[in-house]
């Protein structure tokens, strides 16, 4: 699995976070989405699919 995101697209709500915190973060000025690991092992890739299905924005693409 490889996580793609598009921070132009991001919204900055936060859902990834809350998902998978392991491997999403928001930047501390804007709360833009920050990638922390764009290859999740595999026990978070349900966490990491969720995120990307909650993200209001689409900001967030999953390579499988």
């Amino acid at each position: 699995m490889k996580v793609v995101i598009d921070q132009e697209k991001c919204v900055a709500a936060g859902q990834c976070v809350a998902a998978a915190g392991e491997v999403f973060d928001q930047r501390d000025e804007d709360g833009i989405v920050v990638l922390l690991n764009e290859h999740p092992p595999t026990e978070q890739a349900e966490d990491v699919r969720q995120a990307a299905a909650v993200c209001p924005a689409l900001a967030i693409q999953i390579e499988e």
